[in-house]
């Protein structure tokens, strides 16, 4: 399988998609909530960039961990934009973002509880009955476990396995969550369901305090990050990795440098060493 390397779609550097020939990602990924219902300028900017790259959507807004009723006048729009950019793989986050309907504009932890469980793989296999597509579902970061009756592997493993949902490995949100909270990052990996991984998100982070990293997006991978992918494509068959960076943004190249790295690692992994197996 041939490595697959994308980056985030932004409107910071979307004329490079267009007129640079050497910014040439193997698929972009951007969020539906902020490009439904667009018209005008921006919205022949990204049905050019569509036409040129493969599309995946990772969504902000789905909240499927909220005690909320799901909102289906959204789905009904979801459904219908996913379609129209031929969308190939739909991704969101496990976490919830809205409360008694309101708006919390934050990625907010779901307890590590059965009953939560239980809520979220009712409402994943009704998202997925909608949409017709399996839903993606990324481990998050987080800076508190709430009223935890177990850890974060059996509560993810119970919700991938119940739910049939597939899962996006966010390696730098294992990174980030191993600091913060003392555990060892490749044991962690080694024991998520690997084989439902549908792709990986790789981003930079900031370090706030001596015992405080925070999820950015707005900074470059830092080289541990880089080394705990290695290792996590050494466990895995081939998917495709994105590149995210959502603000801070560099120059382009900078941006190419970080997608060449990746590949890389993932050659080395899944085209090399497949190849040599062979």
């Amino acid at each position: 399988m041939k490595t697959s390397i994308g980056i985030g779609f932004r409107r910071d550097f979307a004329n490079e998609f267009l007129t640079n020939q050497k910014f040439t990602p193997d698929f972009i990924e951007f969020a539906p909530e902020n490009w439904m219902n667009m018209g005008g300028y921006w919205k022949n900017i990204l049905d050019q960039v569509a036409e040129r790259f493969p599309v995946t959507c990772h969504g902000l807004s789905l909240s499927i961990g909220s005690p909320d009723e799901l909102d289906w006048s959204f789905l009904k729009e979801l459904k219908q934009f996913l379609k129209h950019y031929q969308v190939e793989i739909y991704s969101e986050h496990l976490s919830y973002t809205k409360a008694a309907n309101a708006h919390l504009y934050d990625l907010l932890p779901v307890p590590f509880r059965l009953d939560a469980i239980n809520h979220i793989v009712n409402r994943i296999r009704q998202v997925q009955d909608y949409l017709e597509r399996p839903l993606v579902l990324e481990n998050v970061s987080y800076y508190t476990p709430v009223a935890a009756e177990m850890d974060e592997i059996t509560f993810i493993d119970e919700i991938v396995n119940q739910s049939d949902c597939h899962l996006l490995l966010d390696v730098n949100n294992v990174y980030v969550n191993a600091f913060n909270h003392g555990y060892d990052a490749r044991e962690f990996i080694r024991q998520m369901p690997l084989n439902k991984v549908a792709y990986i998100h790789m981003a930079g982070h900031e370090k706030v305090a001596p015992d405080l990293i925070i999820d950015t997006h707005g900074q470059a991978i830092i080289d541990p990050v880089y080394e705990l992918f290695d290792y996590t494509l050494s466990l895995m068959q081939p998917v495709p990795v994105l590149l995210e960076r959502d603000f801070n943004i560099p120059e382009t190249d900078a941006l190419i440098m970080e997608m060449k790295q990746l590949k890389t690692i993932a050659t080395k992994h899944w085209e090399v060493h497949h190849a040599t197996k062979h």
